[in-house]
């Protein structure tokens, strides 16, 4: 009986180190994976939205849950547009897509930031030939062609296709930014 419990009291201490150990590097590198990642979304949303020099985060507060959105303004301070991250689950994950949007809320460019979905198939979501088709539509497009839209669909991985196209969709419609020109927040 003694035997068992000192070999408890010992994995019991292992454990406890371990998981000390663990917390501590934790600690370490959260800060340098968040800044990783605050560099990756920057860079990103100046890829989808080139004309714009800088960014000036908004967040717009919705009953269905916060938008957070960026302003892109030139080197004059001219507003040339609006970039956003658009998410929903597709086949196994979350799809999150840096979406630029012109002023008048027309896709210039969209950029997929992180997905999981089945290789050779959901991921192909990443290629430029697939995320070039975003360019140029407005929210009354985001239809995949087996819904009778013009976005055509990944072979195989329908699901993801539309996860990408409704989550933009959805972003676009809480994007509407009519309010936001009646208050005189922006142009």
């Amino acid at each position: 009986m003694k035997y068992y419990i000192k070999l408890g009291f010992i994995l019991f201490i292992i454990t406890a180190i371990a998981s000390g150990v663990l917390a501590y590097m934790n600690t370490l590198t959260q800060p340098i994976i968040e800044e990783n990642q605050r560099v990756a979304q920057e860079k990103a949303r100046k890829e989808v939205l080139p004309s714009a020099i800088t960014f000036e985060e908004v967040i717009k507060e919705e009953v269905t849950g916060d938008l957070i959105y960026h302003i892109g303004k030139d080197a004059g301070g001219n507003i040339v547009g609006y970039t956003f991250v658009a998410s929903l689950y597709g086949y196994s994950s979350d799809v999150k897509t840096m979406v630029g949007v012109n002023t008048d809320l027309i896709i210039e460019k969209i950029k997929i930031i992180s997905q999981a979905e089945t290789p050779g198939l959901g991921a192909n979501c990443e290629k430029p030939e697939f995320q070039t088709q975003f360019s140029e539509k407005q929210e009354t497009d985001m239809k995949v062609d087996k819904d009778g839209g013009n976005i055509v669909s990944l072979t195989g991985a329908t699901i993801t296709t539309r996860a990408i196209t409704n989550s933009i969709k959805a972003a676009l419609d809480k994007l509407d930014l009519s309010a936001e020109k009646a208050e005189g927040r922006i142009e």
